[in-house]
C-alpha cells in the first residue's frame, strides 16, 4: 500500500484499514504481556530473591537502558532496512529470553543475576521494535491518519497497561511469578505472527551516498536537538521519564513492603491507576480538535501534574485512593500529551528521517529512565521509601516548564512544516 493510499483510509476508516489492524492487535497483544511482565519481575524479584530499594532500582535501569546504549544507531540502521522484519525479529529474542526465567525457575537455578540480564537484554530487543513500529506506522496509515492511528495504539497500550497488573496480580498468586513470566514470553511470538501477515510493501530510503552510519546517527541528533519546537518536547519528556523512573523504582516495593499488600492488591491498585491512561487516549482526538495540538500538548501536564503530589499521601486501607488517583492522572495527562507530541513529531519529519528521529528521542527522553530507577533506588536506601514518592512527584509535576517557556505556548495549531 502507498502512502498516499493509507492516507485516503485516514480518519474513521483506520478500522477497516487491513494492515493497521494487524499492526494495532500484535502491538496490544505484545503490549498486555509486557504489562504482565513488568508486575511480575519486580514481584519475583521483591518476594522471592529478596532485591533490596537498591537493586530495584538497578532493574528498572536494565530495563530501560537499551534506548541509552543503543538507541542511536539503531536509528540510523532501521533508516536503511525495511522494519517490519526486524520488528518480527525482535519480537522471537524477546520470546527466548523472557522464556528462560521460568525455565531457570523450574531447574533451581533462577538468580537475581540472570533476572538483571533478561530485562537488560529484553530492552535492547524492544528498541528494534519500537523505532520499528513507531517509524511504520505512517507509511501504513499515512500522514492524515496518523493522529487517529497514535490514539487507537495508546488506546488498547494502555487498555493492557490497565488489565496487565491486575491479571498479573493474580497470575502471580496463583502460579507464582516466575510462572506467569511465561505468558510474556508467549505474547510475543501471537505479536510476530499478527506482524508476518500484514502485506504493505515497504520503501527503503536510499542513504546519501559515501555517508556512513555514524554521520546518519548524528544528522538524526542535530535534526531533533536543533529544532525549535522539537526540543522543548525532549526536554519535557526526559524530565517526566527521570522522575518516573524515581517512581519505578520504589512504587511496588512501597506497596508491597512499606503497605503490605497481597500481589493482588498491588496489581489492583495499579490498575485503577492506569484507568486513567485508557480515559486519556479514548479523550485525547477530541481534546486536540477542540483546543488544538498546541494548547493540548501543555495543557495535559500543566493541569494533571499537580495531582500526583498526593502519592506520598497514601496508607493501607482507604488511604489507597491517594495513591490510585495520582497514578491515575499521571497516565490520563501523560496519555494526552504522548498522542499530540507523537503525532506532530511523525507528521513533521521526512521519510528518510524517521527511524533516526524516533530513535534520537527515545534516546535522550528514554535514556533519563534507568537513571531515574538508580536515583529512585539510592533515595529509596537513603532516605526512605515515602520521600522517595515525594521526590517522584514533585519533579513529574515541574516536568511541563520546559514547554510554558517555549515557542509552544503560543500556538494553537503545531504547524505541518516548521524551520529548524
Amino acid at each position: 500500500m502507498t502512502q498516499g493510499d493509507g492516507s485516503r483510509r485516514g480518519g474513521t476508516r483506520l478500522w477497516r484499514h487491513r494492515d493497521f489492524l494487524l499492526l494495532w492487535s500484535g502491538e496490544t497483544v505484545s503490549h498486555v504481556g509486557t504489562m504482565v511482565g513488568h508486575l511480575a519481575v519486580p514481584l519475583l524479584a521483591a518476594t522471592v530473591l529478596g532485591a533490596s530499594p537498591w537493586e530495584m532500582g538497578l532493574l528498572v535501569a536494565a530495563e530501560r537502558a537499551g534506548f541509552l546504549l543503543v538507541g542511536l544507531p539503531v536509528g540510523a540502521l532501521m533508516d536503511r532496512v525495511r522494519r517490519r522484519p526486524v520488528m518480527i525479529a525482535a519480537d522471537v529474542v524477546r520470546f527466548g529470553l523472557f522464556a528462560s526465567v521460568p525455565v531457570a525457575w523450574w531447574f533451581g537455578v533462577l538468580t537475581f543475576e540472570q533476572l538483571v540480564a533478561v530485562v537488560l537484554l529484553g530492552g535492547v530487543a524492544t528498541v528494534f521494535f519500537d523505532v520499528g513500529y513507531q517509524s511504520v506506522l505512517p507509511s501504513v496509515v499515512g500522514r492524515a491518519g496518523l493522529v487517529e492511528g497514535n490514539a487507537k495504539l495508546e488506546s488498547t497500550r494502555m487498555a493492557a497497561e490497565a488489565a496487565g497488573p491486575a491479571m498479573g496480580g493474580g497470575l502471580v498468586q496463583l502460579l507464582g511469578a516466575a510462572n506467569t513470566m511465561l505468558l510474556d514470553a508467549v505474547s510475543y511470538l501471537v505479536s510476530a505472527a499478527f506482524l508476518t501477515r500484514m502485506r504493505s510493501p515497504e520503501t527503503v530510503p536510499e542513504p546519501v551516498p559515501g555517508q556512513s552510519v555514524r554521520a546518519d546517527m548524528a544528522e538524526g541528533l542535530r535534526y531533533v536537538v536543533g529544532h525549535r519546537l522539537l526540543r522543548p518536547i525532549v526536554l519535557c519528556t526526559g524530565t517526566a521519564n527521570l522522575f518516573n523512573g524515581v517512581l519505578q523504582a520504589v512504587a511496588v516495593l512501597f506497596l508491597a513492603g512499606e503497605l503490605g499488600l497481597t500481589a493482588g492488591v498491588v496489581g489492583l491498585v495499579l490498575a485503577a491507576g492506569t484507568v486513567g491512561g485508557v480515559v486519556g487516549a479514548l479523550t485525547a482526538g477530541s481534546w486536540i480538535g477542540r483546543f488544538g495540538q498546541g494548547r493540548v500538548l501543555i495543557t495535559a501536564l500543566l493541569v494533571t501534574g499537580p495531582v500526583t503530589l498526593l502519592l506520598p499521601l497514601a496508607g493501607p486501607g482507604p488511604g489507597l485512593v491517594w495513591f490510585a488517583a495520582a497514578y491515575f492522572a499521571i497516565l490520563y495527562g501523560g496519555v494526552v500529551y504522548n498522542i499530540a507530541q507523537v503525532s506532530f513529531r511523525q507528521a513533521i519529519c521526512p521519510d528518510r528521517l524517521l527511524g533516526r528521529m524516533n530513535a534520537s528521542i527515545r534516546f535522550l527522553v528514554w535514556g533519563t529512565i534507568p537513571v531515574g530507577g538508580l536515583l529512585g533506588g539510592a533515595l529509596g536506601e537513603l532516605i526512605g521509601l515515602r520521600a522517595t514518592l515525594l521526590v517522584a512527584a514533585a519533579g513529574l509535576a515541574a516536568a511541563p516548564v520546559w514547554l510554558v517557556t517555549s515557542p509552544l505556548r503560543r500556538m494553537r495549531d503545531l504547524p505541518a512544516d516548521v524551520p529548524l
